[in-house]
């Protein structure tokens, strides 16, 4: 028996985002699919979802949210809880420059930062007071095989998940006591568009400089496209929309890290670390939580 949830997702106008909307919606789940310009450039994406949920009976509701705007992000939040408590924010929103790493130019850098890292902190900044206030909740968060690995010409994608990682487990730990979940899903590379609107580096010189390297964009844009059109199971993004259900519906303890489809290698270094890391933890508890506070 499914208890239904209120369920955020962000960036829910295509690939990930919006399956995984529809997947919790079919599951009698109440969903906002936000997403960035509702009026404008993702006015057909909101329309398509909204007939969607008509024709099927479903509640869910495309919501005006840019992740990268404190004040869309507040606007949204407010207009959920208006309604009732929000018990699930899916942090889904993030985009994937692909190129040398000196080539990006640090605008590029801080622009990728403030979707990938900076958003994800501002919309759970924004839900966590409501959710300590009712002590309980749950965040997951949508990491990448290139939060925990490092891949040539995926730098500052992966700087920028690198750094979401670290942020999201700390809360795992720091909202524990408060009844409130922060988890990780890690998918390998999957068919979205995240390949075709990949931003390439602007700085042209530096690029040139690097002389028949700096094809490796292409080259290492050209193998996933390949892979995904070949069709294989594993890089369905139905698998990461279908994983993010079965986090929403589990009951008993979540595991911090989820990773899926094709391991590359993510699996080991979760095994490896794990223990290292729960060890640092417990050995600190007893400095940074109360006496009070049961561990």
């Amino acid at each position: 028996m499914v208890t239904p949830q209120t369920i955020l997702i962000t960036g829910a106008s295509r690939g990930i985002g919006l399956l995984a909307a529809k997947a919790l919606a079919q599951r009698g789940h109440k969903v906002y699919a936000s997403m960035r310009d509702i009026t404008g450039r993702n006015r057909d994406a909101a329309r398509d979802l909204e007939a969607w949920a008509r024709e099927g009976g479903f509640k869910l509701e495309p919501l005006e949210l840019d992740v990268t705007d404190q004040a869309s992000v507040d606007r949204a939040i407010a207009t959920i809880e208006a309604q009732g408590p929000l018990d699930v924010l899916v942090n889904n929103a993030g985009f994937m420059p692909v190129g040398l790493t000196e080539a990006f130019t640090l605008d590029q850098q801080q622009a990728c930062f403030d979707v990938n890292m900076f958003g994800l902190a501002r919309t759970s900044r924004a839900v966590l007071p409501h959710m300590r206030e009712r002590g309980s909740g749950l965040l997951i968060n949508l990491s990448s095989a290139a939060g925990r690995l490092t891949i040539p010409h995926f730098g500052v994608y992966c700087a920028s998940k690198w750094a979401m990682e670290a942020y999201c487990e700390a809360l795992h730990y720091e909202l524990e006591p408060f009844g409130i979940d922060s988890v990780l899903i890690e998918p390998s590379g999957h068919g979205t568009d995240l390949v075709a609107s990949s931003p390439a580096p602007a700085d042209t010189a530096a690029v040139k400089a690097y002389g028949a390297f700096a094809g490796g964009r292409e080259r290492l844009l050209g193998m996933f496209q390949d892979m995904f059109d070949q069709g294989d199971a594993m890089t369905d993004a139905g698998n990461v929309a279908r994983k993010i259900v079965e986090l929403v519906e589990m009951q008993g303890p979540r595991p911090i890290r989820t990773q899926v489809g094709q391991d590359m290698g993510v699996d080991a270094v979760n095994v490896a670390t794990a223990p290292i890391q729960a060890g640092l933890v417990e050995s600190l508890k007893p400095v940074y939580l109360p006496e009070t506070v049961d561990a």
